[in-house]
């Protein structure tokens, strides 16, 4: 195996983790001490109405529910737009990685287009022989020839399996 499979492959991979990061950031969000802080305060105030629970003190308990719903309605505003401000700002990054993406297999594509990337025996790659090769069959070596086009969707696949099974293992936003 050639040292140019080696590096498109961890380039690939390396483009693949960067956007199952990006996914993970997205998904899992960050919270402000902020959004935190209201939390917290919500829950103590409506402990303290549930421990005013006799007649005497329900205009306390009541007014501390309104309170209370006030600020899980500023609450709510507030995680809509938290929201709304990371949501454009995953979305440049993905276009971004995106653009990076394009251009980076666009490159590769030119480098490697009439050099074979790998050579791998034949028996590995039964019976998809033919799908991988680029010019067909060494004849010195009898390995087939692998082309960028092929390595490039076997890697981004393999990459990509990689990144879903062991990315908790690799990435911790």
């Amino acid at each position: 195996m050639s040292l140019a499979s080696i590096f498109v492959f961890l380039l690939v991979f390396a483009l693949q983790l960067l956007d199952r990061y990006l996914d993970l950031a997205r998904k899992r969000g960050a919270h402000s001490d902020e959004l935190t802080k209201l939390r917290l305060e919500i829950k103590q105030l409506l402990e303290e109405a549930d421990q005013l629970s006799t007649p005497s003190t329900f205009a306390q308990a009541a007014k501390l529910k309104r309170l209370a719903a006030a600020k899980e309605k500023e609450l709510a505003k507030m995680q809509e737009q938290d929201l709304k401000g990371k949501q454009s700002l995953y979305d440049k990054y993905a276009k971004f990685l995106l653009v990076t993406k394009v251009i980076i297999y666009a490159v590769l594509i030119l480098c490697f287009w009439s050099t074979p990337v790998t050579t791998v025996p034949q028996h590995l790659l039964q019976p998809f022989g033919k799908m991988f090769s680029w010019r067909g069959v060494d004849t010195a070596t009898g390995h087939v020839v692998v082309g960028i086009l092929p390595w490039l969707f076997l890697t981004s696949r393999v990459s990509k399996l990689l990144c879903q099974k062991f990315g908790f293992v690799l990435v911790r936003p």
